[in-house]
C-alpha cells in the first residue's frame, strides 16, 4: 500500500479528499503524518490535486486529469465481470488506433500514448496500437480534451497479421504479457482468501478492521487490473486466474457491503460502490 494509492482510495464522489479522514486512515496502515504530508505535497506539485485549508481541516481537490484517469476503472471492472460470466463474448474484431501528433504538441502526444496503454493497447509499430475491446469512446474523449482530435485515426478489423501471426490466440499471447498478468491475479487470490474467511467468520470485525480489509482489497485489485488489457476469455489460456481472483474479490466486497447495514460502512474506493458484482458463490 502506497500513500498515493491511499489518497486515490479516499476520493469522494465530488472529487475531494478530507485531510482528517486521510490522516486517520493512514495511521491504520502505519503511515506517519510526515509520509502523508510529503505525498500530498508531491501530488499538488505534480498538478494532480489542489490544496485548500491547513492541517487536518484541509481539503484536497482532484484535478480533472486525475479524475479522468480514475473514472474508466468502474467501466473496466464491469466489463471484466461480464467477460467472466460469459456476458461479453468476443466478436472477433480487433480495434486499431493510430495517431500522428507533431513535436510542437509533444505533451499531448505523450498523454495520448499513455491513454492508449492505460486502455489496454499494445503497440504494433510506431504510432499504431491494437486492443481487443471497443475503446473508441474513451480515445475520442481523450483526444478532444488534449486538443488533438484530428490526430487520431480509428478502425476495426477481423484480419490482423503481425510478424506472420494471424491466429487470434497466438496474437494475444505475443502482444500482451499474459503470464505476468496471470501471476498478479494469483497474488490477489492469495490475499483475498484469508480476508474472505475473516469477513464470513463468526468473529465480528471492528469498523477499522473492515476499513483496512476493504482498502487492501481494492488497492490490490487496482494494482493488478491496471496492466490488464481485459482480453476476452476466447483469447486467454484456461483456466484464467483473473476469473477466480475477481470472484473472490466480489465475495469479499459483498460481505463488506453487508457490514454497512450495521452502520459501519467501509469508506474507500467509492468509485467501486456502483459495481454490479455477480451473485456470490463458490469460486470456480
Amino acid at each position: 500500500m502506497t500513500t498515493r494509492l491511499l489518497v486515490h482510495a479516499l476520493i469522494r464522489v465530488d472529487g475531494t479528499v478530507g485531510a482528517d479522514e486521510l490522516y486517520r486512515v493512514a495511521e491504520l496502515f502505519g503511515m506517519s503524518e510526515q509520509q502523508v504530508r510529503l505525498c500530498v505535497k508531491r501530488l499538488v506539485t505534480e498538478g494532480r490535486f489542489t490544496h485548500e485549508g491547513r492541517g487536518r481541516k484541509a481539503v484536497l481537490h482532484a484535478a480533472a486529469d486525475t479524475l479522468r484517469e480514475l473514472a474508466p476503472e468502474l467501466d473496466f471492472l464491469q466489463l471484466a465481470y461480464r467477460q467472466d460470466t460469459g456476458l461479453a463474448p468476443w466478436d472477433g474484431r480487433w480495434h486499431l488506433a493510430a495517431f500522428a501528433v507533431p513535436e510542437s504538441a509533444r505533451p499531448a502526444r505523450d498523454a495520448l500514448r499513455e491513454c492508449l496503454r492505460h486502455l489496454g493497447g499494445a503497440p504494433l509499430q510506431g504510432g499504431l496500437y491494437v486492443c481487443a475491446n471497443a475503446w473508441e469512446p474513451y480515445l475520442r474523449e481523450a483526444a478532444a480534451e488534449l486538443g488533438v482530435p484530428d490526430a487520431l485515426t480509428l478502425c476495426t478489423t477481423t484480419d490482423l497479421c503481425r510478424g506472420g501471426l494471424t491466429d487470434p490466440v497466438e496474437l494475444a499471447a505475443a502482444l500482451w504479457p499474459q503470464e505476468e498478468i496471470a501471476e498478479g491475479y494469483r497474488v490477489l487470490s492469495r490475499i483475498a482468501e484469508p480476508r474472505l474467511a475473516r469477513l464470513t467468520g463468526t468473529t465480528a470485525l471492528s469498523p477499522d478492521e473492515l476499513l483496512v480489509i476493504a482498502i487492501e482489497l481494492a488497492a490490490e485489485l487496482t494494482r493488478v487490473m491496471e496492466p490488464d488489457p481485459l482480453l476476452p476469455l476466447e483469447l486467454l489460456p484456461r483456466p484464467w486466474p483473473g476469473t477466480r481472483a475477481r470472484e473472490l474479490f466480489a465475495r469479499c466486497w459483498t460481505a463488506l457491503r453487508e457490514g454497512e447495514a450495521g452502520g459501519t460502512p467501509p469508506i474507500l474506493f467509492r468509485r467501486y460502490a456502483g459495481a454490479s458484482f455477480p451473485p456470490a458463490g463458490p469460486p470456480g
